[in-house]
């Protein structure tokens, strides 16, 4: 069995036990993992980055309402300022909007 097939199993297997899964393809990190499963209702944050005046591609849409809908937390960031708060959590300052799907 080819690693390819192997990776599309556990896929499988994860999202049937409840897990958002990525598999990662290109990151800013060397030896990463192929996949990222994020359980219901867990801490993580995703944010897409625009620029002030950018908007979200449909797909975009989707993806930040699919990834709420799975009860992890999205932003849309067009700010220029973040600071860290007492917990070391990104405070971010949005402008616009469509700043927080």
């Amino acid at each position: 069995m080819k690693e390819q097939q192997i990776q599309s199993n556990k896929i499988k297997e994860l999202e049937s036990q409840g897990y958002y899964v990525i598999k990662l393809i290109n990151t800013n990190k060397n030896g990463i993992p192929d996949l990222i499963a994020i359980p219901p209702n867990s801490n993580v944050l995703f944010v897409e980055v625009k620029k002030p005046d950018g908007k979200l591609s449909k797909l975009q849409e989707y993806r930040l309402k699919e990834l709420k809908n799975h009860g992890v937390k999205v932003e849309v960031f067009k700010g220029e300022k973040i600071k860290l708060n007492e917990k070391r959590e990104a405070v971010v300052q949005i402008k616009g909007d469509d700043a927080i799907i």
